[in-house]
């Protein structure tokens, strides 16, 4: 049975996020706080003023979650824009596009930022504009996104390092290509959440979960300084005998922990069980300052990084979701900063962590069994499980 958007949960926004209204100019538009958590909503044409207050030693990241409810109707280039200037109207970094760029809805996410460098611009203390301005349909395109989508903003602020610290050099002769999957493997059973909120906390392994038509699920990954990330997710195949295709079907994307995206690949699902992977740099500092492509670049933190996994809205039912997640290379010490990342949201924290939020994660294991053939009994068992399900269930969390 098709999934219907009432089937799918939405987007869940933070515990105690304060409700905010952007406002329609830069005058008079409302002050974000650091390591706060705002919710508001965008509309057809709008263009959303905000306030941030930015010090003159710390790399600042402004944040947008655009999370349309289940179900909306979306075109290939609908999103946001979200810029970072100065109030005289000067650019504190490239402007950030959030497009969908697929026939399904789910949410995307994105961060303007202000780098403190020499001779860019927004290097003072001082108050600064950030807008988030819609660049859907207009005209006739406009009337299936009249209502408004809901958006998350949040501000974070990286410590700036210690006067005269040395900064780790990048590193060099690292290959992105995921490595392959493990023909031995231990499985653990988790439970995806809605966004960045309740996403669930995974490491290193092979983990099992289930997925909807149209749904996103969310996942959480502690890399460390030096480390590499590989992704897989594969879905099993559909049991319902039709045929379709959906061109994007199948998306698996990767966030670091200011919210910025770091990668985006998808494949066309037609019912048959089909993947997508890909690898990133190693975490290191001075990606931000050398590598040469805005993936790479957006792997210059250590922290929390956050994988997003979306079945598109043409599949025709609930299908099982295996995710690889391999970490590469031993944990290295990081910059010295003048304060305390940790605090500001760019850290490890208690390595128990990466087990909360999962109080149900049961262990299946396989060993000594081939890659295929692990994978076809292992995803036959959780298709039969998932089409027991009913339709609207949701993981307990």
């Amino acid at each position: 049975m098709t999934a219907t958007a009432e089937d799918r949960p939405a987007y869940t926004p933070a515990s105690g996020a304060r409700r905010i209204q952007g406002a329609e100019s830069g005058v008079d538009s409302p002050f974000i706080e650091k390591a706060a958590v705002y919710t508001d909503t965008i509309g057809p044409g709008e263009k959303k003023y905000y306030r941030v207050r930015l010090d003159d030693s710390s790399n600042a990241f402004v944040s947008t979650v655009v999370a349309p409810p289940p179900g909306t109707e979306i075109g290939f280039t609908d999103g946001v824009r979200l810029s970072l200037t100065s109030t005289d109207g000067s650019k504190c970094g490239t402007d950030v596009s959030l497009t969908f760029g697929g026939e399904s809805t789910r949410p995307v996410a994105g961060a303007a930022s202000r780098r403190r460098e020499r001779d860019r611009n927004c290097q003072e203390a001082g108050e600064y504009l950030y807008t988030v301005e819609w660049s859907g349909p207009s005209g006739k395109g406009a009337e299936k996104a009249a209502e408004p989508w809901p958006i998350e903003l949040t501000y974070m602020a990286e410590p700036g390092l210690k006067p005269g610290a040395d900064v780790p050099r990048a590193p060099t002769g690292w290959s992105s290509e995921a490595p392959p999957a493990p023909s031995t493997m231990t499985r653990k059973e988790t439970a995806g959440g809605t966004g960045f909120n309740d996403a669930a906390a995974v490491r290193e392994g092979v983990w099992q979960d289930d997925i909807r038509p149209g749904e996103s699920r969310f996942y959480r990954v502690p890399v460390a300084w030096g480390q590499q990330l590989s992704l897989r997710a594969q879905v099993a195949g559909s049991g319902t005998g039709s045929s379709f295709f959906a061109a994007n079907g199948l998306r698996l994307e990767l966030y670091n922990p200011a919210r910025a995206r770091v990668a985006d690949q998808a494949v066309g699902y037609t019912g048959k069980p089909t993947g997508v992977e890909f690898g990133t740099a190693p975490a290191a500092y001075a990606n931000r300052f050398v590598a040469e492509t805005e993936a790479a670049r957006a792997m210059s933190f250590q922290g929390w990084y956050y994988v997003q996994v979306t079945l598109g809205d043409r599949a025709r039912e609930t299908v099982p979701l295996r995710m690889d997640v391999d970490l590469r290379g031993t944990a290295q010490s990081g910059p010295p900063y003048e304060g305390d990342p940790e605090a500001a949201g760019f850290g490890l924290g208690d390595p128990a962590d990466a087990t909360k939020g999962n109080p149900g994660m049961r262990i299946l294991g396989i060993a000594g069994i081939g890659t295929g053939t692990a994978l076809v009994l292992g995803l036959g068992a959780w298709s039969y499980a998932a089409r027991r399900r009913p339709a609207g269930a949701v993981h307990s969390r």
